[in-house]
């Protein structure tokens, strides 16, 4: 429509502000909206358009980002009290990359904080509520993005996944999240948690706009460490509405005991169209899976310790005023800047690492990631794609688990194991509850085989035909 000229950049991001002004005083998907620039940007855009530049994808659209991405002069707090008023000086490589593609920016958008949560109700700036039912989770910890996309609030928006933090939301609000494989997308100027995990990626309606999204933030970066190199590939390429061939297994021990029969109903039914379309399935055993989640809690509060030593209250960020000396700044700085779950992480994860328990916990639990990846090649070595449920349950109520810290690390029980190999995988909508909750459907593929995800995941959003409208 921008390139026939039906309507302006100033038209679309008019209507998502105005949605924003409408709504979010109910969802609290935004940290910070960037109203007055990103107006600007879109004049300025149309003006680029009125002077015969072809529209590129993302040109004009807007975008709403997580607030642990940084943005040069803009805030990025990482939902929490120690970063309150933290201003990078510069931009994260997927940020510039945006920018080179004259997308608009929206706004910072709320999370669980430092991205340690599954509910989104971990945050500085108070939880957010998911559209489908405002006294429900949308799941964490990127549930400002994944609620702002489901909502109308942004076109599109990136989070991060360290432990299923894209995947899990984008289930619990019935849109797509998609983690590609470790090292695609550049984490320069991603805050980190856990580093040898976290992944950026994006949140979107629909597969075509997420291939459109993967195609600009995804490349190689000099800045970081862990990026590949390797030919990027172009995503939108792989939107064919093809799985006939396709080997999917489906692995016994991420159909849970405890699942939701809802959920376990909608991933059969997915499971057949597979199969009514060609595909060949077949139940399969990838037995250290069951490893995965007590694996994935000491390595994430592991590494989470070590990445958040550096927020002491004398570099940036929130200083304890009242200190007498320095030892008790630290410790009242942290005592106050960072929240319980913040806390809770940092604690496990030092002790881990202390000195007596280092191999019986720490050493033991990579040992295991290495197994687990292990399973994973053997597992692709006959199978294209591995489809399971995204999350166990549908979307659970606010205030529900947060007493019960085990049980509500148990949401991530299936997306976890493709960030411990650094596999690519996806959540797309497979269905509605009876209660009208969304329930997701997650795929997922080889490393860099986003190829096989992608059309396997394109394939089904067809057959699957979710029309389901948050009620907000």
């Amino acid at each position: 429509m921008l390139e026939t000229k039906q309507i302006s950049c100033m038209d679309i991001a008019g209507s998502i502000f105005s949605r924003i002004e409408d709504i979010d005083e109910d969802i609290n998907a935004y940290i910070r909206v960037e109203k007055e620039s990103a107006l600007e940007s879109a004049g300025r855009i149309d003006g680029k358009i009125a002077a015969g530049e072809k529209v590129e994808d993302l040109m004009g659209i807007p975008v709403g980002i997580k607030d642990n991405i940084c943005t040069k002069s803009i805030t990025t707090t990482c939902a929490s009290k120690i970063l309150e008023n933290y201003v990078p000086v510069y931009d994260a490589t997927v940020i510039k990359r945006l920018k080179k593609r004259d997308y608009i920016l929206t706004g910072k958008l709320n999370m669980d904080e430092f991205a340690m949560g599954s509910s989104n109700e971990n945050s500085f700036f108070g939880s957010v509520s998911n559209p489908w039912d405002t006294g429900r989770v949308p799941g964490g910890s990127s549930g400002g993005p994944a609620a702002s996309v489901a909502s109308g609030e942004a076109i599109c928006s990136l989070g991060s996944d360290t432990g299923g933090s894209i995947r899990q939301p984008a289930s619990l609000c019935g849109i797509v999240g998609f983690k590609p494989t470790y090292g695609m997308v550049s984490r320069y100027g991603l805050i980190a948690f856990a580093s040898s995990l976290d992944q950026i990626g994006p949140f979107s309606r629909d597969m075509e706009d997420c291939a459109s999204m993967l195609n600009i933030i995804c490349g190689h970066d000099r800045h970081d460490s862990t990026s590949i190199k390797t030919k990027t590939p172009d995503y939108k390429s792989f939107l064919k509405d093809d799985i006939k061939g396709m080997k999917i297994g489906v692995p016994e021990q991420l159909m849970v005991e405890g699942m939701d029969p809802e959920v376990k109903s909608a991933v059969g039914k997915a499971l057949k169209m597979a199969e009514g379309m060609g595909a060949e399935i077949e139940e399969i055993s990838i037995p250290n899976l069951k490893y995965a989640l007590n694996v994935y809690y000491i390595i994430a509060p592991s590494e989470a310790s070590s990445n958040l030593s550096r927020f002491d209250g004398v570099r940036y960020g929130y200083r304890d005023r009242t200190a007498k000396a320095l030892r008790d700044m630290y410790k009242k700085t942290r005592a106050r800047g960072f929240g319980d779950e913040v806390k809770r992480r940092i604690m496990i994860g030092t002790y881990c690492l202390s000195a007596g328990y280092y191999d019986a916990y720490y050493e033991k639990a990579l040992k295991i990631r290495t197994i687990i990846i292990n399973d994973f090649k053997k597992a692709f070595s006959k199978y294209d794609i591995l489809i399971s449920p995204t999350s166990p349950t549908t979307a659970f109520k606010t205030g529900e688990k947060m007493d019960d810290p085990l049980t509500m690390y148990l949401s991530d029980i299936c997306t976890i194991p493709a960030n411990l190999a650094g596999l690519p995988a996806v959540s797309i909508p497979a269905g509605l509850s009876k209660a009208g909750l969304p329930i997701g459907l997650q795929i997922m593929g080889d490393v860099l085989r986003e190829d096989n995800i992608i059309r396997a995941a394109y394939s089904l959003e067809k057959a699957i035909a979710f029309k389901g409208v948050p009620n907000i």
